[in-house]
């Protein structure tokens, strides 16, 4: 199978049109359309040592959930990071694909994922863009209590927690960045609001709705077995293999 037959073959799966009209995810990089792919590897991130990685131990095709791409280039030039990992790929025929907001909001995707991992039942699809989940915990708890469970199922070093005094029952989550989904997870009727990202003047007017900030990447990197899954049910023959692409400790 060619990286072209590749990522058709993924997109009849998870279409493009899944996705936020924003997006910029799909065949990012592709400097040869008609190689073969035999080996992918799967990531969260195309970072530095994720395509290092790809181009020395010979990888066909890096499969990530954020787009390698995302904020555009406007040049490309080998002292940039962008630029340096693009003509990196172009020399040794790496091709590089990303399925962001569509993976967000399909079936089995990131959310629907999220949601399970940290117990939620009954759950609905909220939101013109089909990304925010909203469920219902069987018992309800403390926000402190669901902080803790949530920093042991995602395996987050930490859980960052605003607690509105309200005892969390209906939850809305967004995994990365929930930044633009506070008023959507309100208006679900959630009492409590689990994301990766917010800002900080969120954190500090949450009178309506517990806040639990549990990292971009941890709320997220469950994904990359789904990616990897999605690989090798489109080429049976492909090895698929995942790699963490996020250093960041906490000290």
């Amino acid at each position: 199978m060619t990286v072209r037959e590749f990522y058709r073959a993924l997109c009849a799966i998870i279409p493009r049109e899944l996705g936020c009209d924003w997006d910029v995810d799909g065949l990012n990089v592709c400097p040869d359309p008609d190689r073969e792919v035999k080996r992918v590897l799967v990531a969260l991130d195309a970072t530095t040592e994720v395509v290092d990685k790809a181009v020395a131990e010979g990888y066909d095709v890096i499969f990530t959930h954020h787009p390698m791409l995302f904020g555009g280039l406007k040049n490309v030039l080998a002292d940039d990071y962008d630029g340096a990992k693009v003509i990196k790929l172009c020399k040794s025929g790496v091709s590089a694909i990303s399925f962001h907001t569509r993976i967000d909001a399909a079936e089995g995707g990131v959310n629907d994922k999220l949601a399970l991992l940290v117990g939620l039942e009954n759950v609905e699809v909220v939101g013109d863009e089909r990304i925010m989940r909203v469920g219902t915990l069987a018992q309800p708890m403390s926000a402190g209590e669901f902080a803790a469970r949530v920093k042991d199922v995602l395996g987050a070093p930490a859980v960052l927690c605003a607690d509105a005094g309200k005892k969390v029952h209906r939850v809305a989550v967004v995994g990365g960045s929930g930044k633009s989904e506070v008023a959507l997870a309100i208006a679900s009727g959630a009492d409590t609001f689990l994301t990766g990202e917010l800002k900080y003047s969120q954190y500090c007017d949450t009178d309506k709705l517990n806040l639990l900030v549990a990292g971009h990447f941890y709320t997220e990197r469950h994904i990359c077995p789904r990616l990897c899954a999605l690989a090798v049910k489109v080429a049976p023959d492909v090895r698929a293999d995942t790699y963490n692409s996020c250093k960041v400790t906490i000290i």
